[in-house]
């Protein structure tokens, strides 16, 4: 059975306008985030949505719950959807860090990858059939569609806040592409 999944990334931050690497640290959605987040519950209101799960970061959340709230559903919150964990990195100002050396507590992308993957299998199995919107972050949403898609996370196309993408799988194709190394179906961009 296929489920249906509404990815999108929380609106814009404090943090994001100021170019910080927020990681896992909660965020705070700026004027700018919050008028992203009503209009995306307000693009939602016309389909068909079971459930809204989100990230446990503050700012997801926070996005999450102009959904819920327009949809009239609770959200679930899960720490696969939490954003890269950035270590040493996180809190800096993103354009000072180019070139710099990646330091060993940054979270891997073959682990991030590997909770891409374990999101999709909770999601497949926990709601199939259903049509769950997803609330997460830009990197772990990347590595969630490379999944997806069976490509590299540099192949995906960055999402952009309160952007949505659509996929629709099942456990089953997630451990088919995983296995074969292929991609699925792309997901649609709107």
């Amino acid at each position: 059975m296929k489920t249906t999944i509404f990815l999108i990334r929380h609106g814009e931050t404090v943090d994001n306008a100021r170019r910080i690497m927020q990681g896992q640290m909660p965020g705070e959605l700026n004027e700018t985030g919050r008028e992203q987040a009503r209009q995306v519950a307000e693009r939602l209101a016309g389909e068909q949505i079971d459930v809204v799960v989100a990230s446990d970061l503050r700012r997801a959340m926070q996005t999450a719950e102009y959904i819920s709230e327009r949809l009239g559903l609770p959200v679930t919150t899960t720490p696969l959807l939490r954003e890269r964990d950035w270590g040493s990195f996180t809190g800096m100002y993103i354009p000072d860090l180019r070139g710099k050396k990646w330091t060993d507590d940054i979270e891997t992308e073959e682990a991030l990858l590997s909770r891409a993957r374990s999101f999709l299998v909770y999601i497949t199995t926990t709601w199939p059939g259903k049509r769950v919107v997803a609330v997460g972050h830009g990197i772990i949403n990347k590595a969630i569609l490379a999944v997806y898609a069976g490509c590299k996370m540099k192949e995906v196309q960055r999402m952009l806040n309160a952007e949505v993408r659509i996929l629709t799988t099942s456990t089953v194709d997630i451990a088919t592409t995983a296995a074969a190394g292929t991609g699925g179906t792309t997901a649609t961009a709107e």
